[in-house]
């Protein structure tokens, strides 16, 4: 009998293998946000088209805000046709229109809490959620302690429970291990995902495909092959009217705390035995253990004065509403970091992050060594090999090598191999809280931060700040525009 060859639908691709969550309630406390516009919803709304989202789930949204739920849905479905990176379909949204219900309420206020619990336990005999809870903390930190308490003690017996807490997460040490002391006095460790949301992007977790599913590249990651890495958050807005939080916070706790300490680590991390959240998140440990403190002169902080992004004048960051004239908070920070371990003993961390740099751009650079000895008259115009991987906006990855260049002698310069997500896979690129909110629902916490990385994080970031409250810095010290104080470039000696 002549077989016949079918082609598989490409629309169930990484579906069948795909888990789905078990029955629940999402309620989003801090509903009316930025947030919850430009992510969550959005986010909602893409694992609604791909069918990732339970048959009996539903969402609740609490928020201080006096509105009818109508109004509510009403700005929801405006924001998923203004953010959501799918097309609009009509049935899509109208399926996760109808199971979504608002809430006025004090986050801090046990009457407005008993009206959660009542409603969540309506929409349990309306939809079969199974006292199943995910509960979306993205309230104001002086909001955070009192709701964590009140959500412990209205814990359903029913069914499970657990809490995505967004960051700030504390502002110090102190702050984040009383907020993690009165998280495991209400829930266990297992039960809460503290949410960095670069780890749920595909690109972050590409690294990790890269060092782990390719033999030409683990046996050179180490101090022997490598010479240096780079690690580069930068931004090209500026606070974008959010003054009163980043007076308090600055680019250290902004990004520096979390996202960079978090890139930093899957870099340099050994591989894990396997990859469940605790292995994964173990090998992240102990490289923020092995992160000595570096000294005063391995760091530079800087802020913004006016300036040029792309032939267009911006204000320095003391012109921002909101902003003290006097304002001595970084929007800058560059820090030569040591990983003291048997793997990259003396190979330096470069990492920098600020806001108002030339160009938006996440990206993690490997610099390896260069040949020992050269064989080539003419080498001006070649580099070191770099591997490139590009976080943001350019998704991908790319390789520069040497090459001949055609005709006579033997001129060598570098070229560049490139991988590009959308050549590769011709498909959008999921946003980093579709992948985050589902993974909470399933219960899987490889992709969310341990107290333990936390408070690690944090004893690194205590001990600059303690070394820069002896000084007043001269602020502004760069403009709009360039890539920060002069005084990094020398610290970092970026190789573009």
């Amino acid at each position: 009998m002549q077989s016949v060859e079918t082609e598989s639908n490409p629309l169930m691709e990484g579906l069948q293998v795909r888990r789905t969550p078990e029955p629940c309630v999402l309620a989003i406390f801090g509903a009316s946000g930025d947030l919850t516009k430009r992510k969550i919803f959005p986010a909602l709304y893409a694992l609604a088209m791909r069918d990732l989202l339970p048959e009996q789930f539903a969402i609740v949204g609490v928020a201080r805000t006096e509105q009818e739920t109508a109004d509510f849905v009403s700005a929801m479905k405006e924001a998923v046709r203004s953010y959501a990176r799918d097309e609009f379909r009509a049935e899509v949204w109208g399926r996760l229109a109808a199971r979504t219900r608002y809430l006025a309420a004090e986050f801090a206020d046990e009457e407005g809490e008993d009206r959660v619990a009542r409603c969540l336990t309506e929409l349990d005999g309306e939809y079969g959620t199974r006292g199943n809870r995910v509960y979306y903390l993205a309230v104001p930190p002086a909001a955070m302690p009192k709701l964590i308490e009140e959500l412990g003690e209205r814990r359903t017996t029913t069914g499970w429970t657990r809490l995505i807490v967004e960051k700030p997460f504390g502002r110090d040490s102190v702050t984040a291990r009383e907020l993690n002391e009165l998280l495991a006095r209400n829930f266990t460790e297992d039960e809460v995902f503290r949410i960095d949301h670069y780890l749920g992007k595909d690109t972050v977790q590409n690294l990790l495909a890269l060092r782990f599913a390719n033999g030409i590249f683990e046996p050179v990651w180490n101090r022997q092959f490598i010479d240096h890495v780079q690690v580069t958050v930068a931004e090209s807005i500026g606070i974008e009217r959010r003054s009163a939080f980043y007076e308090e916070s600055g680019a250290i706790r902004d990004v520096f705390q979390n996202h960079l300490l978090q890139l930093v680590a899957l870099t340099a991390m050994e591989p894990p035995i396997d990859f469940t959240a605790e292995a994964v998140r173990n090998e992240k440990l102990k490289v923020l253990k092995a992160l000595s403190t570096p000294s005063p002169r391995s760091v530079v902080r800087g802020q913004y004065g006016p300036g040029f992004i792309e032939g267009e004048r911006v204000p320095g960051y003391r012109e921002e509403e909101g902003v003290a004239p006097d304002s001595t908070t970084e929007t800058f920070v560059a820090a030569r970091l040591q990983v003291d371990n048997w793997r990259w003993a003396d190979t330096p961390f470069y990492v920098r992050t600020g806001k108002r740099l030339p160009r938006r751009e996440t990206t993690i650079a490997i610099q390896f060594k260069r040949v020992p000895h050269t064989l080539f008259e003419d080498t001006s115009e070649l580099r070191p090999n770099l591997l490139i991987v590009h976080i943001q906006p350019n998704e991908g990855v790319s390789l520069a090598i040497g090459a001949k260049v055609p005709g006579e002698g033997m001129r060598v310069r570098t070229v560049h191999m490139d991988f590009l997500y959308g050549g590769a896979f011709r498909t959008g690129l999921p946003e980093a809280y579709e992948r985050l909110i589902l993974d909470a629902m399933l219960g899987d916490a490889t992709l969310f931060t341990r107290a333990d990385e936390i408070e690690e994080q944090w004893a690194l970031v205590d001990a600059i700040v303690a070394a820069w409250r002896r000084d007043k810095p001269s602020f502004p010290n760069h403009a709009a525009g360039t890539w920060g104080p002069q005084t990094s470039e020398e610290l970092i000696g970026w190789h573009r």
